[in-house]
């Protein structure tokens, strides 16, 4: 309830600032016409407006702009806070029935003693949450058995593993992910020495 109003009372106010903005886009059509008409109506005699007439022609333009401005400016800070209030509304979307699986395989932990079968479950909830995060463009930094990248990996430990191992990736103890080429998490890995 609370959000309708504030929802209408947006609704409102957008429409109020449109009917503003109308009238003045309106009032400078009206001005600029009665100078025309004025121009013409003298017969071509050319009649100077004052230094004073002048400024303040000059000073009604540059506020009308302003607030044209002003009201151009407040818009799109405001389209910009609801695309990135919902621009994570879809991956959400894609999540959520995986948490459906996820309550799915509770209960039925509950219920049965195969483990098996409770593995076997667990695993199909993985793989589809590996499914929901490659269609997002989401991948997870493989790093094991390969030489440590400071961009895309966070050394937490060093062991001696031997000649061969020497500045390898040993061991992942939390996996990174990766957004396209952008890293989202880095690796935490233990790097030989």
């Amino acid at each position: 309830m609370n959000k309708q109003t504030s929802e209408k009372e947006r609704d409102i106010n957008e429409a109020q600032e449109a009917q503003n903005n109308e009238e003045q886009t309106a009032e400078v059509a009206a001005d600029d016409n009665v100078a025309e008409g004025a121009a013409e109506g003298a017969d071509n005699v050319s009649v100077e407006p004052s230094l004073e007439e002048q400024i303040a022609a000059w000073r009604d333009k540059y506020m009308r702009l302003q607030a044209e401005f002003d009201n151009f400016r407040k818009r799109t800070v405001k389209e910009k806070m609801e695309l990135v209030e919902r621009g994570s509304e879809g991956a959400w979307k894609a999540v959520l029935p995986i948490i459906d699986d996820m309550e799915r395989a509770v209960a039925a932990s509950e219920k049965s003693d195969d483990i098996a079968a409770l593995r076997q479950g667990e695993e199909l909830v993985m793989k589809k949450f590996e499914s929901v995060l490659a269609a997002a463009g989401i991948t997870a930094i493989e790093c094991i058995d390969k030489p440590f990248n400071e961009d895309e990996q966070e050394a937490v430990a060093r062991f001696a593993a031997g000649e061969d191992k020497r500045g390898l990736v040993i061991d992942c103890v939390q996996r990174g992910y990766k957004m396209g080429e952008h890293v989202l998490r880095y690796a935490k890995v233990v790097v030989g020495e």
